[in-house]
């Protein structure tokens, strides 16, 4: 082992160990207080921004974007979800880097040097997946159960001669506001396969091949993952399962690229062996026989 390549200089007794990790969980959540109380000052503005999907799909119904509390306690909880959420992400850099702190001193320079793009690309998947979330799928969503309303007089019949029966949206906030967290989260930790398979690909505990032959088993666990986080309905259970399961593929794809990235570098090294070795019966019975 080179000198370049060394674990830096932690000869800390375990007691010391824990004690940094208490240090940094403090840091951690002090930082997720002061997040919080930041988006609780500003958590009604937060709030009409997550409720764009629902005014947008209601104004080109005509209707009017009007949500109600129908507790009045509701209105305080809405508020201290807004900021949990809302401190969480503010705070989650902060957070990566005290884990980061804390992990570092205990790995070589090269393996740093690995770690570190997925601990950056981590906050990143998860905003896109957050994103895809809140700009494309809630919007369909509200699209699809909204068009369940019916419409009396004044609207639009359900069917000529039905009764002037109105049953229109009038929804509660907090509901709203659950169901869209929701989406948002669900999303954002599926989006993090490609992060996940790929560490896990270049710590060697999975493969590309083996991600290959489980592919069948991983489309049922997608199904259910779909079926279980999303609303029961077919268009989000879809668009859930086809994103995963692309994610899932590129996986593979991120994989394959990492072994053979590995396997260069062993072959540049010196360490790889070129020569196939031949497990097949029948050609160990033909080499026996050869022997004889």
């Amino acid at each position: 082992m080179s000198n370049t390549d060394e674990i830096d200089d932690s000869s800390a007794p375990l007691i010391e160990h824990l004690a940094e990790l208490r240090n940094r969980l403090i840091h951690s959540v002090v930082a997720f207080i002061v997040g919080m109380v930041i988006c609780f000052t500003v958590a009604t503005p937060i709030f009409n921004f997550l409720t764009a999907p629902l005014c947008q799909v209601l104004a080109e119904r005509g209707q009017d974007c009007d949500l109600i509390f129908i507790s009045p306690q509701e209105g305080f909880f809405v508020a201290i979800k807004v900021s949990l959420l809302g401190g969480f992400l503010l705070a989650f850099p902060y957070i990566g880097l005290q884990m980061w702190r804390f992990v570092a001193p205990g790995l070589y320079k090269s393996e740093k040097g690995a770690f570190l793009p997925f601990l950056i690309a981590s906050p990143f998947m998860f905003i896109l997946g957050a994103s895809f979330a809140f700009y494309i799928v809630t919007p369909l969503a509200y699209d699809f159960f909204l068009g369940f309303q019916q419409f009396g007089a004044e609207g639009e019949a359900v069917t000529e001669g039905a009764a002037p029966l109105s049953v229109v949206f009038q929804g509660s906030a907090q509901e709203y506001l659950n169901l869209t967290i929701k989406f948002i989260v669900a999303f954002g930790l599926c989006f993090q396969l490609p992060v996940l398979l790929t560490l896990m690909g270049k710590a060697g505990l999975v493969s590309a091949e083996g991600l290959g032959n489980v592919r069948k088993y991983a489309v049922v666990g997608i199904l259910v993952l779909a079926a279980l986080v999303t609303p029961p309905d077919v268009i989000t259970q879809v668009i859930l399962f086809v994103v995963v399961y692309g994610l899932y593929e590129v996986s593979i794809f991120l994989v394959r690229r990492v072994e053979r990235k590995r396997e260069e570098k062993l072959r540049a090294e010196g360490y790889y062996d070129d020569e196939e070795e031949f497990d097949d019966p029948m050609m160990a019975e033909f080499e026996e026989e050869d022997g004889k």
